[in-house]
């Protein structure tokens, strides 16, 4: 309950703060025709959410094992990396991580809809030191996912070939339900 309000009161203080900010301005970030997308292009330090939010800390926050995100510096508003530049999902944590505790420099899309319950998602697609001039694409995910996985190189998507995902899907099947739930539902749509 005590994480419930504390994330309700940084959503009603972000929302606020928020508006007093133009964030648009000198972004190039590339849309992706999402609902409620913005560009937005801000400083701030790079931050372990987990940290930030209920004051439970690891050192170089948590190595690449939690969600990160930028305590903004114009608002102090704490901005939640939900993506990088990249197609899939993954989150910018590889592409914030070498800056943990750091103060960067951003571009990205910023997501804000309050009827929605989006309140400061980002999609970084840049990244650099403060005080820097040149721009890294955050897009390391994969890069660090191929370095990691060294014999899993081949043909098609890297995810079904992935030794994570493959030992999950072998124990549990496609929709987690089991094996012979999987070959149930398979009998059933395709003969």
């Amino acid at each position: 309950m005590k994480i419930l309000v504390t994330l309700g009161a940084i959503a009603l203080a972000s929302t606020a703060s928020a508006q007093d900010y133009r964030f648009e301005e000198g972004s190039n970030a590339r849309s992706w025709n999402l609902f409620a997308e913005s560009n937005a292009t801000f400083s701030g330090t790079v931050v372990d959410l987990t940290c930030e939010v209920t004051g439970d800390c690891v050192d170089n926050c948590g190595d690449g094992a939690r969600q990160l995100g930028i305590l903004r510096a114009s608002d102090g508003v704490l901005v939640n990396v939900q993506k990088n530049a990249q197609q899939v999902f993954t989150g910018g944590a590889r592409d914030l991580l070498p800056f943990c505790g750091q103060e960067v420099d951003v571009d990205g899309l910023l997501l804000t809809d309050e009827d929605l319950g989006a309140v400061n998602m980002y999609l970084v697609q840049f990244v650099r030191p403060t005080g820097s001039e040149d721009w890294t694409e955050a897009n390391q995910w994969q890069v660090g996912w191929q370095a990691d996985n060294p014999d899993w190189a081949g043909d098609g998507r890297w995810y079904r070939r992935d030794q994570d995902i493959r030992a999950q899907l072998d124990s549990t099947g496609y929709f987690g339900l089991g094996l012979e739930r999987d070959a149930e539902i398979k009998a059933e749509v395709f003969e």
